[in-house]
């Protein structure tokens, strides 16, 4: 009489429990990672609003002499709402003759961007936050 030897085949519970360990450790470094990489991705539509908002101010300026009466709407910008609504631009105080102070503000998922925030932008280019990061 003869024996068969039956060999099986699979993996272990060990082998699939250092599987998912492996995983989860290779989750919580790139989750972190991958987030913040959004968030700056984002932060470019603020950006882009801000130097839009600022070239047209500067058009109005330059047709008019003074920033006096100078408003997002005379300006020719009826949505303040960036591209994916992760950005709304504001006058931050009324324009003075000679001075405008424009800031976006975060909207929805973008609040949590706690790098950068709320950024600003003035008539001489001066920019808040003053973190390089912020502007790249």
């Amino acid at each position: 009489m003869q024996t068969v030897k039956n060999s099986q085949r699979g993996f272990t519970l060990i082998e699939l429990m250092i599987t998912v360990a492996i995983v989860g450790i290779l989750a919580a470094i790139a989750y972190p990672s991958y987030t913040n990489y959004v968030l700056r991705g984002y932060r470019s539509e603020g950006i882009a609003l801000l130097s839009d908002a600022a070239a047209r101010m500067e058009r109005f300026y330059a047709q008019n002499n003074t920033y006096v009466g100078a408003t997002l709407a005379t300006i020719g910008i009826t949505n303040a709402n960036s591209a994916n609504n992760k950005y709304t631009l504001q006058l931050a105080s009324a324009a003075t003759a000679t001075a405008y102070t424009l800031q976006v503000v975060p909207q929805g998922s973008q609040v949590k961007d706690t790098t950068c925030g709320t950024m600003s932008l003035d008539q001489a280019g001066n920019k808040l936050p003053t973190t390089a990061e912020c502007w790249r």
